[in-house]
Order: structure tokens, then sequence, then C-alpha cells
């Protein structure tokens, strides 16, 4: 896939329909091994925040594409210290191939990405998660085939998961309905940004009431109410949210067939129930696994792999 050869990914609006399209069959192809490929690269992994799925999915990809990985942990590093974005993106150009950066604002990665020539990657910020969506993209074509006209439902809080599923389901012509509550909204420039995409392909609904945003729905997708950085707001959300909660009775309302998703860490019992998690409607551990084959697909295909 020549067209993303040394091309950064900040956010899912970087990508094409017909891109996402190709990264979403290479990754299938790679999960079969339908499709093997080496790139003897090197991938820096910079992240500010806690990570479980994303370090060790990237990691997993890149040793299995041939090449290496270095976790600049910024507790261990000069960043720590307070050494410029700037200057640490220039000098990490000159030692990698690649990198993938989870930190918190969305503007050090575009700054990072300015002064760096190597691709870079973004593996969360407050605005966007779009590595998660590509998995989570992946995992719905292996339930229903063809993406094209499903309706996808978020419940919950309107954070960077929410933003990237808006994009996200736009870019792939599927419908997506956030039920979230007033003043948690996804970002609104990311709602018209979506809106934009979708054109008249599809549609980006936003409502207060869950039971409107789940009915027929084919896939039901929550995430935890309070992000990285926002416990300290935790209870207090949890009234408020209560009522968004992917339950028995809110999937009794979506299509027959529907699937549930959760990127995860889950909080069970707050936004899903422990019964739906573990039910046989649950796809969240091929979501899981899904991060590894579609940042493989990523990878490879920045990187030129063959």
């Amino acid at each position: 896939m020549t067209g993303l050869i040394g091309r950064d990914l900040l956010g899912l609006a970087d990508l094409s329909r017909q891109e996402v399209k190709d990264l979403l069959q290479m990754a299938t192809q790679l999960k079969s091994q339908q499709l093997k490929l080496r790139c003897e690269k090197v991938l820096g992994l910079l992240f500010s925040k806690a990570s479980t799925r994303t370090r060790v999915s990237f990691t997993v990809a890149m040793y299995q594409l041939g090449g290496q990985v270095i976790d600049l942990n910024p507790n261990v590093t000069q960043v720590s210290r307070g050494e410029p974005i700037q200057d640490t993106a220039r000098v990490l150009d000159r030692y990698l191939d690649v990198l993938a950066i989870r930190t918190f604002a969305q503007q050090d990665l575009v700054t990072f990405a300015s002064y760096a020539k190597i691709p870079v990657i973004n593996a969360l910020t407050d605005l966007e998660h779009p590595c998660q969506i590509l998995a989570d993209l992946m995992t719905i074509q292996e339930c229903f085939g063809d993406l094209d006209g499903l309706t996808l439902t978020y419940v919950g809080d309107g954070n960077n998961v929410a933003n990237s599923l808006m994009l996200g389901c736009a870019l792939v012509g599927m419908n997506v309905r956030v039920g979230i509550p007033q003043g948690f909204e996804p970002n609104s420039a990311v709602v018209q940004q979506a809106r934009e995409i979708a054109g008249d392909k599809s549609q980006v609904i936003l409502t207060d009431d869950p039971q409107v945003a789940a009915k027929g729905a084919h896939v039901l997708y929550t995430d935890v109410w309070a992000s990285m950085g926002q416990e300290e707001e935790a209870n207090d959300r949890m009234p408020i949210f209560q009522p968004y909660q992917i339950n028995d009775g809110l999937l009794e309302v979506a299509d027959s067939e529907a699937i549930v998703l959760h990127c995860l860490p889950a909080h069970r019992d707050e936004e899903i129930t422990d019964a739906v998690i573990e039910g046989t409607r649950s796809r969240v551990w091929d979501q899981a696994e899904n991060r590894m084959h579609a940042q493989k697909a990523l990878l490879a295909s920045i990187l030129g792999a063959s």
C-alpha cells in the first residue's frame, strides 16, 4: 500500500475511505496468515499515559514484522525533565523509523510530527484514538461482512473513542449514533467533520436518549465514564451516566444479532454489566486481539513492508 508510506496518522481523517478499507483487508490477511510481511525497522513508543493493549499490541506487531521496539518511558527520558517537544522530536527522528505517541494534548502530537521527519502515529490523545477504531471496524467486519449501512451506537462519555468512532464509521459508510448526557457531548468540530465525511452515505446522530440511540443498532459500544485524568470526577459522574449503561435491557432494544464492544479497561457493572461483557453477544476479546492485527497492517503500510 504505497499511498501510506512515510505518512503520519494523527487522526482518522488523515485516511481516505479506500485507505481504511485497504488497511482492514490487509489486517484480515495478516491475521489469517494469507499475507506475511517483513519489515526490519525500529518502532519507538513514547507513552505518557498508562497502557496495556496499545503497548503490547504495537510491540508484538512490530516483532512479528521482524522489527524492533524501544519503549521510551517518559519517566526515564529527558522528557520528564522538561526537554522541549521539538528537541526530543528532532533527536528521535535520527534514531527511529517510526514513532507511536500516547499523550494528553492533541497539539503536542501535532507539534511532534511537525518537527520529526519519520512517521508519527497517534496511539491515543485526549482528542482521538484512531488505532482503536481500526481494530473495532475490523471486528465488526468479521461479524457482519460488509460495513456499509450498519449502525453503531456508542453510549457514555463523549471522549476520544467517541470522537474517533464517529470519524471511522463515517469513512466506511456506517451510521453512528452517540447516546450521551447533555454537557458531555463529543468534540463539536469532530462531529461536524464526521458529518461532512459521511455526506449522504450515512448518518452521524447525537441524542441524550440511550433507548433511541440503541434501537435497532447492530453494534453497542461503550467506554469508561471517566477517562484517564478524570478519575476524581468518577463518583460525581456515576448517577448522570447510569441510564447509559449497556445491560440486558439496552441490548434488547438493539438488533437481534447485535454485538457488544468495549475498548477496555472495563469497570464492570458501571458502564457495562458483567453479564453482558461475558455474554454471547460480546466480541470484546476479539476486539482486543484485533488491535495487534490492525496495527501490524498500519505499520507495514507506513513502513513499506514487503
